[in-house]
């Protein structure tokens, strides 16, 4: 009963906006798991759930990695303008460099913000190499990411 319910938490939280979690515990009530404040409670503690923001300046939970696409996209922006020196490339390599100590958390938003046609990143200190597949668009790539970089 328990795992169920936490699976349908997952997915109540995937295909909706729950802010609250009085509203999660009326999402499962209408799903036919009659629960507790307390339950919902110890619930989103053993899932780990976190709230993130959302559009409408609410704050919704979501799993841990979950952000709203949205959000990975100014996540990444932010750190691209604040971070990112120069972008060049080669073949269907990407080389960024950043601030020194800032390359890893840039990568990590790039990868996070899921484009399908970056395979991989890999980060160094102050430089990043983004993988492109296909070769045909490493062009694409380039433009997206010079304009969330502002340039």
């Amino acid at each position: 009963m328990k795992a169920r319910r936490q699976r349908l938490i997952l997915e109540i939280i995937r295909q909706q906006v729950i802010e609250t979690q009085e509203e999660l515990a009326e999402a499962l009530r209408a799903a036919g798991f009659p629960v507790t404040q307390a339950t919902v409670s110890r619930d989103i503690r053993e899932l780990g759930l976190i709230k993130v923001p959302a559009e409408g300046g609410i704050f919704r939970y979501a799993a841990p990695g979950e952000a709203p696409p949205l959000k990975r996209d100014e996540r990444l922006k932010r750190l691209l303008r604040t971070s990112v020196q120069l972008i060049d490339y080669s073949e269907n390599l990407v080389v960024i460099k950043t601030l020194p100590g800032e390359a890893q958390g840039v990568a990590s938003a790039i990868d996070q913000a899921a484009w399908p046609e970056i395979i991989g990143t890999v980060a160094g200190d102050d430089t990043i190499l983004v993988i492109v597949k296909p070769k045909r668009k490493v062009s694409a790539v380039l433009q997206r990411l010079n304009e969330l970089a502002g340039g």
